[in-house]
């Protein structure tokens, strides 16, 4: 059974304007951030952990503050924080930034899944 918001909801994703970026264009950034990535620490932010990754993904300031206000707030573990910071770092390759910032961080909160409220 099709519910109306599904239909609402894929009747307005028609109406948005085209992708300002094509599949090759957003396959070249993705190359290059993984260029960028194995030229800074050897392999892929995935495989980044501890100092490493805390020297490699460190956020700005306001960055950290928010990484620390949701770690209490969302209740992240060790490895859901670390999660984050690898995340949060790759989204910085994608844009050709050096520093994660706030910015950066808030993206990888949004992409964490939510526990389904009741």
């Amino acid at each position: 059974m099709i519910r109306s918001d599904m239909v609402f909801g894929f009747t307005a994703d028609l109406s948005l304007p085209p992708p300002a970026e094509g599949s090759r264009e957003v396959a070249a950034r993705v190359a290059a951030a993984r260029a960028v990535q194995r030229a800074r620490q050897g392999g892929t932010n995935a495989e980044l952990d501890g100092e490493p990754l805390e020297r490699c993904a460190a956020p700005d300031e306001a960055g950290r503050v928010l990484l620390a206000e949701a770690a209490a707030t969302m209740r992240l573990s060790a490895r859901g924080y670390t999660r984050v910071l690898r995340v949060a770092r790759t989204i910085a390759d994608l844009a050709a930034v050096e520093r994660v910032s706030r910015l950066h961080v808030a993206e990888a909160l949004s992409y964490r899944r939510r526990a389904p409220v009741n």
